[in-house]
């Protein structure tokens, strides 16, 4: 088991990244100061929902319900604490 730092309850998406959509290469993306991450569609969705007031149990709800989905909370969290690890969660 790796040691990691725990996510926080209510993850949020730093402040030195912007989540937006990009026409030009029909998917979402975080831009920063230093270029841009090219998001598939499962961390974009994730990543949309990291306000500060969902907790990650409430995105990992949210999620299962809107694509009809079971047993994907491992998935969120690993996803969450590789953002975390790469400084796109606070």
């Amino acid at each position: 088991m790796s040691m990691t730092a725990i996510l926080p309850e209510h993850p949020r998406l730093s402040r030195r990244f912007r989540l937006q959509y990009e026409e030009a290469q029909s998917r979402w993306v975080l831009l920063y100061p230093e270029g841009m991450v090219q998001l598939n569609p499962s961390a974009a969705e994730i990543l949309k929902r990291c306000d500060g007031a969902r907790s990650v149990d409430a995105i990992v709800s949210e999620l299962e319900a809107a694509f009809n989905a079971q047993g994907i909370g491992p998935e969120v969290r690993n996803l969450l604490e590789e953002g975390q690890r790469r400084g796109w969660i606070d």
